[in-house]
């Protein structure tokens, strides 16, 4: 049986592939960097989402390090931000990159990782790392 993107043989569907990718979420904002050449790193313990195949929650902990340079993450928007993913249909993979790629538009940094470290699950565990620049 020849496997094709649009469909894999447990029943993984392009549209579970891109759920949750076009969301539009909470705004992140920022504040103006006052020093050169440090890095921040911010960890959140309480990561939930929901998987786009099975419904169920999926739990994990973002943890996003990054170089600043004009701006600065201003944390209550990134609270609110990642909260927002709560009731959100999105693979991890996805919501590593998303994360990633929404924190670059707002911040602009030097440099950014965020890694999402998630809760084991039938004894696997997974952890999903996208870096900027790439």
């Amino acid at each position: 049986m020849k496997k094709t993107h649009a469909s894999s043989r447990s029943g993984y569907s392009e549209r579970h592939a891109k759920s949750g990718i076009a969301e539009k979420l909470p705004r992140i904002e920022t504040w103006p960097n006052q020093y050169p050449g440090y890095e921040i790193t911010i960890e959140i313990p309480e990561y939930t989402a929901i998987c786009p195949k099975t419904g169920l929650p999926d739990f994990g902990t973002i943890r996003l390090t990054y170089v600043p340079d004009k701006s600065c993450l201003e944390l209550k928007s990134l609270k609110m931000y990642i909260h927002a993913y709560r009731n959100l249909g999105i693979f991890y993979e996805n919501a590593v990159n998303k994360i990633l790629a929404d924190f670059v538009k707002a911040c602009r940094p030097v440099s950014a990782i965020v890694t999402g470290e998630f809760t084991a699950r039938g004894g696997l565990r997974s952890v999903i790392q996208a870096r900027y620049p790439q």
